[in-house]
């Protein structure tokens, strides 16, 4: 461990009611490695990294969804099936010789303290939100300039961007870094003209070609670079509406349900008239 870290854990260790020890991820991390041992589960013992990757998102998504319901209950067992997954993967690693689960926590606990200067380093004090990620930006550009001095090949500004990120959240990310690099429009005026400029190349190709569809791809990016304008998370403004349109769903299904109407075969307009009382009944 770095002498930062051995310092900031040493502060942290000396404050009231600081943790401890943790004697249930132990138990876990014993329980995972006998699961995977030759006379352990057939199924875990057959998994690999690449096996199990959907399983990681999943889980995460899952999580998620229990933080925007507010089911604490739900969300203690969400969490536990991610920490599964970064568990199993581990010891996935430690039966090939890779790294173990101590290389992991070490790992983040190194970068936490590394990215974190204003709280465990002699950097001033960040004031706010905006402040702290700036020195976060400070720190991982040193980061990325400290690895391409020792790779070959140095590190371009969007590769730290994970490419499996879901479509929406990855042009979150490299829009901002590309903006942050110069790459950026003076004023919202400028990026709701490209938007238009993107939507009339868009209905210039034809309908259902592949070149249509890269136009629409071009014009949800010009409306993301609208939202990082505004303030505004994309990916969480188009899950709220989601959960908007699954709500109003619902309640028409039950509208539908107490006069005796079956969605499916009622036609648009009828569809139209129960969305529009959901829509009111919100209002109300």
């Amino acid at each position: 461990m770095s002498q930062a870290a051995d310092r900031a854990d040493a502060e942290n260790a000396a404050r009231p009611d600081a943790p401890t020890t943790h004697p249930e991820f132990d138990r876990l991390v014993r329980t995972m490695w006998r699961l995977r041992q030759p006379d352990g589960c057939p199924w875990d013992r057959e998994q690999t990294h690449r096996s199990i990757t959907k399983h990681m998102v999943e889980e995460a998504y899952e999580a998620v969804e229990a933080i925007e319901a507010d089911d604490t209950a739900h969300l203690v067992e969400e969490l536990g099936d991610v920490l599964e997954q970064v568990v199993l993967h581990a010891q996935i690693a430690a039966d090939e010789g890779a790294f173990t689960i101590d290389d992991v926590v070490h790992g983040l606990n190194e970068k936490l303290v590394r990215r974190h200067p204003h709280v465990f380093g002699e950097h001033v004090s960040a004031g706010d939100g905006n402040e702290v990620q700036d020195i976060w930006d400070e720190v991982k550009a040193a980061e990325r300039a400290a690895s391409g001095e020792k790779d070959a090949q140095p590190q371009g500004l969007l590769d730290s961007v994970p490419r499996s990120l879901p479509a929406l959240m990855q042009c979150q990310k490299i829009s901002k870094r590309a903006a942050k690099a110069g790459f950026e429009w003076p004023s919202v005026e400028g990026v709701w003209d490209k938007v238009a400029e993107e939507r009339a190349e868009f209905e210039r190709e034809a309908p259902g070609s592949p070149e249509r569809a890269a136009e629409f791809g071009d014009l949800l990016f010009s409306l993301v670079n609208v939202a990082r304008w505004e303030g505004i998370d994309a990916e969480e403004a188009l899950a709220h509406a989601n959960r908007k349109f699954r709500a109003r769903w619902a309640r028409m299904e039950e509208l539908a349900a107490k006069e005796g109407l079956d969605l499916e075969g009622i036609g648009t307009e009828a569809l139209n008239e129960l969305w529009d009382r959901a829509k009111a009944e919100e209002m109300s």
